[in-house]
């Protein structure tokens, strides 16, 4: 018998934000150090995942009016740092006044930077992790 050490499946929950603007539909990227995201965090108590990636939106943009216009559909990525694996879900905004708070946890903003971005500069400035999602959400957005 071998003891094999079995990966921990850590669930991180986030949203794929867009919003219509004159120049087609731009998708939000928040920057933290060196890599862009998007909106994401850890499951909290007894959250769903879908609540947990509601919170996250609004602790780390102050955005609280997302339209889940395709339900509870996601996309989750493949196992990355440590066995984390982050579950997506897609909504709709109309507020382009996004404000990064401050986290009282850890004293600062999480993040240092935010971006409206098209499909393809999403694709650019973000890590190959993220382009499965990003294909997926141009596919529901019809980009």
């Amino acid at each position: 018998m071998t003891n094999r050490r079995i990966p921990i499946r850590r669930l991180s929950c986030g949203v794929v934000v867009a919003r219509e603007t004159s120049q087609g539909t731009r998708l939000l990227l928040l920057r933290a150090y060196r890599n862009w995201d998007f909106p994401k965090g850890m499951l909290e108590g007894n959250e769903t995942p879908l609540a947990a990636a509601v919170r996250e939106v609004e602790e780390e943009t102050t955005l609280n009016d997302l339209e889940f216009n395709w339900g509870e559909e996601f996309i989750e990525t493949g196992p990355y740092s440590r066995g984390k694996v982050a579950r997506y879900y897609i909504a709709l905004t109309r507020r382009d006044d996004i404000e990064l708070p401050v986290n009282p946890e850890i004293g600062r903003p999480e993040h240092a930077e935010f971006r409206w971005v098209d499909v393809s500069e999403a694709d650019a400035i973000t890590t190959a992790r993220l382009s499965p999602v990003i294909a997926w959400a141009a596919q529901r957005l019809k980009f």
